[in-house]
């Protein structure tokens, strides 16, 4: 464990608890940077980030905590719980990678932020009250890890969630504003024929995607301003003379709720049915992931966040003023329990997230700071949590404030 804090340290603190939990932090920063620069180097895609979460469990492990693997029937998905007390705060760990650029969403740092955090928490979870349960994430960037634990009751009994994420810009930003998010794969089935010779006898799958691709490029016209619909083909066609039989789109649907994105794929849908009607072929449509659900930030905990991020020097602004454009799987726990989601900002240069050149960054110095910097405000903000009456109230009775 970390050692102990000193009287002296003590009496000088506005706030004896987060002092602790500030020093018990600091005292881990060197295995926390290791940590995340590890996970930076050793990228594994979603729900194959074995080492990741071995790495998370082994180091929390080894402070005591309490641990199980495989949480909620997912291979790369974890638990680690410290404390007795009757508020359970989560702290949300993501380590998934993205295919080809590694770490370009800089979810080391949110990895290693977390563990930072309940490292801290845990030093002080039964005087302020509360347990501290950190819930490895598998998967945020393709699959909805967090919303497959939640519909497998891994987040049961977590009276409040958080996380932080990396930005661009060195900008740190509360609250968070994020789009719901569904991932279609598209499949037109169609009949190979001779391009030249009886080419009737066909039925062209290219064709029927053609058509659904100008249809859905119309639509756009029309749409809600702040909805988005995005794809590629990523298999079918043949030789120049062959009438492909079969191909394959994904498509990536955003809107700014749950409903609006239901009303968005009903209208996207008939798109693609209006290809496979047009040229005879047949159209099947799924589901890559359970939907990701936009984000409702818990206003008590945006503003705890917001303040002690202040107290350790942080300069919060309050979000781009731009429309949102990401998605996260934090958004399906924000509607089911209070939850926390705000940005570290890194220093990137002219780079931002899902571009190879952030990952690189995303083990800088800048980083490293914003690591500490996200677990300590963290923490903090859970024993404000913890030790303001009302607010403690409040999620002790499963309410959120959004």
């Amino acid at each position: 464990m970390p050692p102990a804090v000193t009287g002296a340290a003590l009496a000088a603190a506005p706030d004896p608890l987060k002092a602790i939990a500030d020093l018990a932090i600091t005292a881990a920063a060197p295995e926390l940077l290791a940590l995340s620069h590890r996970l930076n180097d050793e990228p594994e895609l979603a729900f194959q980030e074995h080492r990741a979460a071995g790495w998370i469990a082994d180091a929390l492990g080894a402070y005591g905590f309490a641990i199980e693997r495989g949480t909620a029937g997912l291979p790369t998905a974890l638990t680690a719980r410290s404390g007795t007390g009757a508020l359970v705060i989560g702290l949300c760990a993501e380590y998934d990678a993205l295919p080809e650029i590694g770490h370009a969403c800089g979810h080391n740092v949110i990895a290693a932020a977390a563990v930072g955090a309940a490292l801290g928490l845990a030093r002080v979870a039964d005087a302020a009250g509360l347990t501290v349960q950190l819930l490895g994430t598998p998967a945020e960037e393709a699959g909805g890890g967090k919303a497959l634990m939640l519909e497998r009751g891994a987040f049961a009994g977590i009276h409040a969630a958080m996380l932080v994420h990396p930005g661009p810009f060195g900008v740190d930003s509360v609250p968070c504003r994020a789009l719901a998010c569904a991932g279609l794969t598209v499949t037109y089935q169609g009949l190979a024929a001779h391009a030249g010779a009886h080419p009737e006898r066909g039925r062209n799958a290219a064709d029927a995607a053609t058509v659904a691709q100008v249809a859905i490029g119309l639509l756009r016209q029309q749409m809600n301003p702040h909805d988005r619909v995005h794809g590629i083909v990523t298999a079918g066609g043949a030789a120049a003379n062959v009438i492909p039989d079969h191909v394959t789109l994904a498509y990536t649907l955003r809107a700014p709720t749950l409903a609006a994105l239901r009303r968005l794929e009903r209208r996207v849908l008939r798109c693609f049915r209006a290809g496979a009607l047009a040229t005879g072929c047949r159209v099947a449509v799924t589901h890559d992931e359970p939907a990701y659900a936009h984000f409702e930030g818990d206003r008590d905990l945006e503003a705890l966040y917001t303040a002690n991020l202040v107290a350790i020097g942080g300069r919060p602004t309050p979000g781009p003023d731009h429309p949102p454009g990401f998605s996260t799987d934090m958004g399906n726990v924000s509607l089911a329990l209070p939850a926390l989601h705000p940005t570290v900002g890194i220093d990137a240069g002219d780079a931002v997230n899902h571009q190879a050149a952030f990952a690189a960054h995303s083990r800088g110095p800048s980083a490293d700071a914003a690591v500490l910097r996200g677990a300590r405000a963290m923490a903090r903000t859970a024993i404000d949590a913890a030790l303001t009456a009302r607010v403690r109230a409040r999620l002790l009775a499963g309410r959120r404030r959004t």
